[in-house]
């Protein structure tokens, strides 16, 4: 029985193997119509989730293969123990009936039903003994047998837990396929990628230049409309921006399939379609004495930017000579934020004499400071004399009682007789004080 189910569990996995394979066979056909680096990029994570799968499927023939082992190898011992004890079981049922032959041979006076009771009540020992050891061999084989297949269904649970997760990633990569595919789709069509240039432009604008000095779709005084005109200072005046996305001609050019002709031939298209789209804007854009003498031709892609400068560098210099920039997202940001600071420049320029004002202000209150602090300043330094002259006054008449102290010291002097003189110095002092 252990063998069937160990059979039916390894059936089971083969089973679900199968059931991986063929669904990663499909995935495989269906990711052949994709493009080639997304292809490529599908198939490294099919490999990936192949090596997983097959990781999985070995560490589960690994588990399996352990626990058979170790179940065998436990019923084994059991069936060994069994057999031992079957063994001494048979031993003892000898010696007993050994011992009962002696005791049949010594004892021929004892009755026929005592022998018999006593074969039966030994017999049936044995047979307790041996129902006894088959019910623990039988229990620890049911345990074993409970604990392998309670692995066993861990480990495919496991399994399907990963299947899942599985599924999932292959519901975003088809997700992911689906969005790619649209936005193919997008591109391919003219107008919508002349509508995606003009939505990123749009956001690039909006979230760099302040609300009053640009317009998106501005008519100018020809009938032709704009994607975007930056409304800067004189003399700059307005500058169109408008969105071109010549994106046929690049992909024929950078086609893995095609052939060297074909190459050039899409690669002097595409300079002839940049070069239609200066003269253009060119035409439309720029109008003497209502905008700018430049307009500037938003490339919305940086790879398309980046073969315009790299490799035709003849349609660069073509563009500037008609003055049209050509730019993309990163070096639009360039542009605007310049475009920003030359307004705030000239917001600051027009604030000067407001500036002036006020250091004017200024400085009539500094002087109007630097009056009171010098009155402040003549104020403490006559204080400062009056201190001193007070002091003066304190230490002469400090030394006024000190003489007077002394006078009265020698007046109680016995035998004294300057007395009279001490008098008329004191008074003399005392007048010498009064008018200093």
């Amino acid at each position: 029985m252990l063998i069937v189910l160990l059979l039916a569990g390894i059936a089971a996995l083969g089973a679900m193997v199968v059931w991986m394979a063929l669904r990663m066979r499909r995935l495989e056909s269906g990711l052949e119509a994709l493009p080639v680096g997304l292809e490529e990029k599908h198939r490294a994570i099919l490999t990936d989730l192949h090596a997983g799968l097959a990781q999985q499927s070995d560490r589960v023939t690994g588990n399996l293969a352990d626990s058979s082992d170790r179940l065998r190898k436990a019923v084994g011992d059991d069936l060994q123990l069994t057999r031992d004890a079957l063994n001494a079981l048979q031993l003892r049922l000898l010696e007993s009936l050994g011992q009962s032959r002696e005791q049949l041979s010594d004892s021929l006076g004892q009755s026929r039903e005592q022998m018999v009771k006593t074969l039966g009540d030994t017999t049936q020992a044995l047979n307790a003994k041996i129902d006894e050891r088959l019910d623990q061999i039988t229990g620890k084989v049911n345990e074993r047998l409970d604990e392998g297949f309670k692995k066993t269904n861990e480990t495919f649970v496991s399994v399907i837990q990963r299947l899942a997760t599985i599924d999932e990633a292959q519901k975003k990569i088809e997700g992911l396929t689906g969005s790619v595919v649209s936005l193919q789709e997008l591109l391919g069509d003219k107008r919508s990628r002349g509508a995606f240039g003009e939505v990123q432009l749009e956001a690039l604008v909006r979230n760099i230049m302040p609300p009053q000095a640009f317009e998106m779709q501005y008519t100018l005084s020809t009938g032709v409309r704009a994607d975007c005109v930056l409304k800067l200072p004189d003399p700059t005046g307005l500058v169109a921006v408008d969105s071109k996305f010549p994106l046929e001609n690049y992909r024929a050019m950078l086609d893995p399939e095609a052939n060297e002709a074909d190459r050039a031939i899409a690669q002097k298209q595409f300079r002839a379609d940049v070069r239609k789209h200066v003269d253009d804007i060119a035409k439309k854009y720029i109008i003497e004495g209502e905008t700018s003498d430049g307009a500037v031709m938003f490339v919305p892609a940086e790879a398309v930017f980046a073969e315009i400068h790299a490799y035709h560098a003849e349609v660069v210099d073509y563009a500037n000579a008609r003055r049209v920039w050509i730019v993309s997202p990163t070096t639009l940001m360039a542009v605007l934020n310049t475009a920003r600071a030359v307004l705030k420049d000239v917001e600051t320029r027009k604030q000067i004499h407001v500036i002036k004002e006020a250091l004017t202000r200024l400085g009539v209150d500094f002087r109007r400071f630097d009056e009171r602090m010098k009155k402040l300043a003549d104020h403490i330094r006559q204080a400062h004399e009056d201190a001193e002259s007070v002091q003066v006054s304190s230490k002469k008449i400090s030394q006024q009682f000190q003489r007077i102290e002394s006078a009265e010291i020698e007046d109680r002097t016995p035998g004294s007789s300057g007395g009279a003189d001490n008098v008329v110095k004191l008074g003399v002092e005392r007048e010498a004080d009064r008018k200093s």
